[in-house]
């Protein structure tokens, strides 16, 4: 199990509903912040800082392809795993989450 302070950081990371969408957005797989950037209608810093904050909670990984950063998600181990599993599987049924899904769809046909 997780101690206390992962778990605490595993919680604040989940505490932001942008920080939700780009988690549930990277469940499929890799995908590049200018593609974040579009679904989320918002600007490079903001999608970028959310990310590094779900970077140093071990949420998210991230690679370098030239001038553009592309990130997936990183399971927790242990319990966080399953808290994480079990809030993106909650977050699917969600009207919002799915808009953002098929735009993702759009901007990386598009590409």
């Amino acid at each position: 199990m997780c101690d206390m302070k992962d778990l605490a950081k595993l919680f604040a990371a989940l505490a932001d509903e942008n920080r939700l969408r780009l988690l549930h957005l990277l469940k499929d797989g890799e995908v590049c912040v200018c593609h974040l950037q579009e679904v989320l209608q918002t600007n490079q810093p903001k999608i970028s800082r959310h990310l590094a904050y779900l970077r140093r909670a071990g949420l998210v990984a991230a690679r370098k392809d030239g001038r553009w950063t592309h990130y997936r998600l990183k399971l927790p181990d242990q319990g966080g795993g399953k808290i994480l599993a079990e809030t993106l599987d909650s977050l699917g049924r969600q009207a919002a989450i799915k808009k953002d899904h098929r735009r993702l769809k759009q901007v990386i046909c598009c590409s």
